[in-house]
């Protein structure tokens, strides 16, 4: 039985190959292969229910919230405002401008959620200005790639969530968990920056001090992002559980006051209209729409795989020939690396999460760090040769760059990511110490 998931796999690689788009792919394999292994009238039955359950699952609307308030705060001009103060601290330095653009990324990740919206929002923001002082187009390209990857790591994470409902993990773990491999990828590309310029001065000069004052008032235009992350994470978290009053929120909630934040804020700032409202939740609609169906896509495909017999096979390989664990958890690292060389980072979570979660479970592994391993590894594909999404976002924006130029730009970002990955790896404590923490806190 375990052929046929493989060769429904193999099925459902080459479907994607011919650009069938992922959600049918899964679907249509996962349908038929679930028609072989029972009847025609239980495969009926059982995408029927699966398409009404997801439509009508209350724990899925986190979706639509959290993407409704990344496209707020997008219209609310806070990338700016995270630019200029991170460009207020850092812009003097030798690369500072590409540094700047780092933080300022994974400041608007933690309130956007979306890797390919960080990447449009600041590059819109950084490019011009580290074209004004002459950065070279590799390193300024590069660094908001890069940056961009942070946005489905640290929390708020459409992709955590996406994770979480796949494997019903909690995803107030997940997010907590997020947070300090987040910072150490922000680290790690400030150190791809250093490397940068060490080696090449010109590839980034530096830019004029600014005094304390400026670095003052640059950081009073940030209050508004300090406020909604600190009403999402905190109200996830119970930090905000108080008498008398209870702000203790669950993912939904907490999405949904992340929302109506981000929409005040925009509102205050005179930058929505009829016009700008609309907009945004056709966009939320469609992006909701599209996500929905990847997922009812991959369920699909999961009960297919999990009918076959896959994991229980994987696992049972495993035992017989007693291969430790630690080189099974290596291989689908390894496999996940290739993979990201041509799939896109969602496509590829859907379809490798229902086979290989089983398995990791069962060896022993913790749920919550493998998603965050799955994440670190997805953002890796983001910027990984062929496919690379956040390069080819970049040369939308900036048609006069070349592809090649980005990826050459992007290498020591790269290899950053392959260290934290393999510190992730050895060290899982990194991923566990904050949802260790939380005790009964989240959910």
């Amino acid at each position: 039985m375990m052929l046929e998931a493989l060769i429904g796999f193999t099925c459902v690689l080459g479907l994607v190959l011919l650009r069938m788009p992922i959600a049918f792919a899964m679907g249509l394999v996962g349908m038929i292969g679930y028609m072989y292994e029972t009847s025609f009238r239980g495969a009926i039955s059982m995408v029927s229910r699966l398409i009404i359950d997801t439509s009508q699952d209350y724990g899925l609307s986190v979706v639509p919230l959290f993407i409704l308030m990344g496209l707020f705060v997008n219209k609310g001009g806070i990338s700016r405002e995270l630019y200029a103060v991170s460009n207020a601290f850092l812009g003097h330095m030798r690369g500072g401008l590409a540094m700047a653009t780092i933080v300022a990324c994974g400041g608007f990740a933690a309130i956007c959620g979306s890797s390919l919206a960080t990447a449009a929002t600041m590059s819109k923001v950084a490019m011009p200005e580290m074209r004004k002082y002459n950065y070279a187009d590799s390193l300024s390209t590069a660094s908001i790639a890069a940056g961009g990857t942070l946005g489905i790591l640290i929390p708020p994470s459409v992709i955590l969530v996406i994770y979480g409902l796949l494997t019903e993990t909690s995803i107030g773990k997940l997010f907590m968990a997020g947070i300090i491999p987040g910072l150490l990828g922000i680290f790690g590309y400030l150190l791809a920056v250093r490397y940068t310029v060490m080696r090449n001065p010109a590839a980034g000069p530096a830019g004029p001090r600014i005094g304390w004052a400026g670095r003052m008032k640059a950081l009073r235009g940030v209050w508004a992002v300090l406020v909604l992350f600190f009403l999402v994470i905190g109200g996830l978290y119970g930090v905000l559980n108080f008498w008398p009053i209870n702000l203790a929120f669950s993912p939904t909630e907490a999405a949904g006051m992340g929302a109506a934040g981000a929409f005040i804020i925009a509102l205050s700032r005179g930058a929505l209209n009829f016009a700008a409202i609309k907009e945004v939740l056709q966009e939320t609609t469609v992006t909701t729409s599209s996500l929905f169906s990847v997922l009812i896509g991959a369920w699909i495909f999961s009960n297919f795989v999990n009918i076959a017999g896959l994991p229980e096979a994987l696992l049972a390989m495993v035992t017989q020939y007693s291969v430790q664990p630690w080189l099974v958890m290596l291989f689908i690292v390894l496999i996940y690396i290739a993979l990201g060389c041509i799939f896109e980072s969602l496509s590829m979570l859907l379809l490798t999460v229902p086979i290989f979660f089983p398995l990791v479970r069962d060896l022993g592994y913790d749920p919550v760090w493998f998603g965050i391993i799955v994440v670190v590894v997805t953002e890796i594909s983001l910027i990984t040769p062929p496919v690379g999404l956040n390069v080819f976002i970049l040369k939308g924006v900036v048609p006069d760059v070349s592809t090649g130029t980005i990826f050459r730009g992007v290498t020591p970002f790269w290899v950053a990511d392959i260290i934290r990955l393999l510190l992730l790896l050895g060290i899982p404590t990194l991923a566990l110490f904050l949802p260790n923490q939380m005790g009964g806190l989240g959910h």
